[in-house]
């Protein structure tokens, strides 16, 4: 299907998104936003600000939807904290997102790495506020406590889709494990947040039922985009959503309570997410 006009996108090369992309580089990250492909890049980076991917950029589970390389993660480099700190803190970023591949491979899922990270950023650039978007870790609660005890201002996790085609997309995932992280945190007392992408052969009352479940469970933000597949051998696109779709799918989002919706074509989980934490 040829793309419609109003997902057109155009990559910025301003100073910002110059400096960012050097600074990434120099310091061996990883960004979520170029292995991802996000169509925010542009937009996001000329505003000088990203999310930083972290645990390496090859992920043990295979998502049809994701471009992100999967296959055996090298040894994770315990140094990445002090790293994406100080890059945090050369950026000036009033708002760090940070989130990374999955990796059932390490006995903690990463969780200590994702605690450091947040606590590195916290001494590297006091009055940051700090957003993590997480894998489930298999529901291991002791895991989801390391990350926690860390205090992030906003914790992530993506439902990404309708119940009926979770293991379409998320193979080695499930639905309600997902519910179960979002709720488990909210529980501890965090603001809560997940994202869907649409386009994938949802109907619109399994999108309502979704959003029905993530408020059951008290959930603060939702994100709503449009499912871009990154090639051909990813899962196939079913239909594009006209952006008036997204703004009566907020409309209902509100009613049902949530506190904030970022609803729009090219909205992924960190598009604006500055905002959210407000």
């Amino acid at each position: 299907m040829r793309r419609p006009e109003w997902l057109r996108i155009k990559l910025g090369d301003n100073s910002s998104f110059s400096e960012l992309r050097t600074l990434v580089k120099e310091n061996r990250l990883n960004t979520v936003c170029e292995s991802a492909r996000c169509p925010n890049l542009g937009e996001c980076w000329n505003r000088g600000t990203a999310t930083f991917m972290i645990l390496g950029d090859v992920c043990t589970r295979s998502c049809t939807f994701c471009n992100i390389e999967v296959g055996k993660p090298p040894v994770y480099d315990l140094e990445e904290p002090e790293r994406v700190a100080e890059s945090v803190k050369k950026l000036n970023l009033r708002h760090a997102v940070i989130t990374s591949v999955t990796r059932d491979d390490l006995s903690d899922g990463g969780a200590t790495i994702f605690a450091e990270t947040i606590r590195k950023i916290r001494q590297k650039k006091p009055g940051c506020t700090i957003e993590v978007l997480i894998p489930d870790m298999k529901g291991d609660v002791d895991d989801l406590d390391t990350i926690l005890t860390a205090r992030p201002d906003i914790f992530n996790h993506n439902l990404e889709t309708v119940e009926r085609l979770q293991k379409a997309l998320r193979v080695q995932a499930t639905y309600e494990r997902s519910l179960f992280v979002l709720e488990y945190a909210k529980k501890k007392g965090f603001t809560t947040k997940t994202g869907i992408m649409l386009g994938c052969g949802e109907e619109k009352d399994e999108i309502i039922t979704l959003m029905k479940d993530a408020r059951a469970i008290d959930t603060d933000i939702l994100t709503i985009g449009q499912y871009l597949p990154p090639s051909k051998q990813h899962f196939p696109i079913q239909r594009y959503y006209h952006p008036d779709e997204f703004v009566d799918l907020k409309k209902i989002g509100m009613e049902l309570g949530f506190k904030h919706i970022e609803a729009g074509p090219l909205v992924r989980s960190s598009y604006h997410a500055d905002a959210h934490v407000i």
